[in-house]
């Protein structure tokens, strides 16, 4: 079928016709895809109409088959890059967020270290959810931009490279993303799985692990609905020829101790340094043990690799590579404020996403894409669940460049915080809950 497009030209689809088509609960068919994709990045589906198709979609869902097809159809939009040049395998991360989650920083020099190459392209922090882009730009001199001849050659001199993903990746992600953020269709879970898999695939990485997050802090609240996410991404990079396997993780309490960009950094050079909290080490090693595994080296021995130095050593000429000063000191921010325990008991409750709103509040985050975030701000945290505590007890510390905003951090953590009588018991809850692989 032929018609008029939006813009005028002749198309080779209506778009009211795909809408329909799915809002009626059909399958779109690979053609209508490509269509509606390629016509939506160049204009020729106007944004009303790619939010109504959207709308049809969360409410409508696709089958596998669909959501690969629209998958590749943006990854078709733009280009691709290719490691198959590299002397070592290629293993990546993603993570769908949270706070305190500062895992990419020490991961991908410990997975380095076993002579597997980590292009680890990361975004920045918008809302709760810290960046990995923003952690590190805390260090002196430190670039997230590199061409792909800089990440090229720092992949195989160095073996890990952490920078931000070239424009060229997924541009039809880019408009879909914004579109679904203002029109109340971002819980759809083809087209987050299509917004991560399609970046992460034309990024050419050979395997790669998913840390989907779960619990107050974390996008998806319900372990259901994280494992179907899971699975949708699994199937999508298996499809794909990548071989992907997920870890569904506790996002109900913040990760190790902090919660801000340059805080975040020292907490991660302390698990390379072989010591920094428990969680954090934790997951660190579970994820390197799945990028090894999914890179050809299950023999490989993370742990060792954080006691005796050799990750440090690939963090630093990382951080080196890209214009850092690893030796600077970090920033602090200029004003502190404490949060006391009101009672004594048990610490049973510290909510990830009371402490991610008050540390954006504080200026380690940001509510826009082009709002500046402070290096230093944030919140510290010097017990954890299951703590004993006795009133007038430190709990928080708050950090900020500007007084002004502690109210409203403290606004923030109110109702997230519950102590309660001592000997209460806390119900175990695993760091990792799940793993979903692929089924063939």
């Amino acid at each position: 079928m032929s018609s008029t497009g939006s813009t005028g030209g002749t198309e080779r689809f209506d778009a009211v016709d795909v809408i329909i088509a799915k809002r009626d609960g059909h399958r779109l068919t690979d053609a209508q895809i490509d269509w509606v994709i390629d016509a939506y990045t160049r204009g020729a589906v106007a944004e009303e109409q790619m939010s109504a198709l959207n709308m049809a979609i969360l409410l409508n869902g696709m089958d596998r088959a669909e959501i690969a097809r629209w998958t590749a159809a943006m990854i078709a939009s733009g280009e691709r890059m290719d490691f198959s040049g590299l002397s070592r395998p290629t293993s990546d991360k993603h993570s769908t967020g949270g706070v305190g989650d500062k895992i990419t920083l020490p991961l991908a020099p410990l997975v380095a270290v076993f002579d597997v190459a980590v292009p680890q392209l990361s975004g920045r922090g918008l809302g709760h959810t810290g960046g990995t882009l923003d952690k590190l730009e805390s260090i002196a001199g430190w670039r997230a931009a590199l061409s792909n001849e800089e990440m090229l050659a720092q992949l195989e001199g160095v073996g890990a490279v952490i920078c931000q993903a070239g424009t060229g990746l997924a541009p039809a992600d880019r408009k879909l993303y914004a579109l679904r953020d203002v029109t109340g269709t971002v819980e759809a879970i083809p087209l987050i799985a299509s917004s991560i898999m399609s970046k992460k695939i034309a990024e050419g990485t050979g395997s790669l692990v998913l840390d989907v997050k779960v619990g107050s802090g974390a996008f998806m609240k319900d372990v259901d609905q994280a494992r179907e996410l899971a699975r949708t991404m699994v199937d999508l990079g298996t499809d794909a020829g990548v071989r992907t396997v997920a870890l569904l993780t506790d996002m109900s309490t913040p990760l190790g101790l902090t919660a801000g960009n340059a805080m975040e950094v020292r907490e991660s050079l302390d698990v390379l340094a072989g010591g920094g909290p428990a969680d954090v080490v934790e997951l660190t090693l579970a994820l390197a043990r799945e990028m090894l595994d999914a890179a050809g080296r299950p023999d490989a021995d993370p742990a060792a690799a954080l006691a005796d130095g050799r990750a440090m050593d690939v963090w630093r000429r990382m951080i080196e590579a890209q214009g850092g000063d690893a030796s600077a000191p970090l920033p602090y921010a200029t004003d502190t404020e404490d949060v006391l325990a009101t009672s004594d008991g048990v610490l049973t409750r510290l909510d990830a996403y009371a402490v991610g709103i008050a540390a954006w509040r504080l200026g380690a985050g940001r509510a826009r894409k082009e709002d500046p975030v402070q290096a230093g701000a944030g919140v510290e945290m010097h017990v954890k669940p299951g703590a004993q505590v006795r009133k007038g007890d430190r709990l928080l510390t708050l950090h900020t460049d500007t007084p002004e905003r502690f109210e409203r951090a403290r606004e923030a953590l109110a109702g997230g915080i519950d102590i309660a009588p001592a000997g209460t018991e806390l119900p175990d809850r695993p760091l990792v809950l799940d793993r979903v692989a692929a089924t063939r």
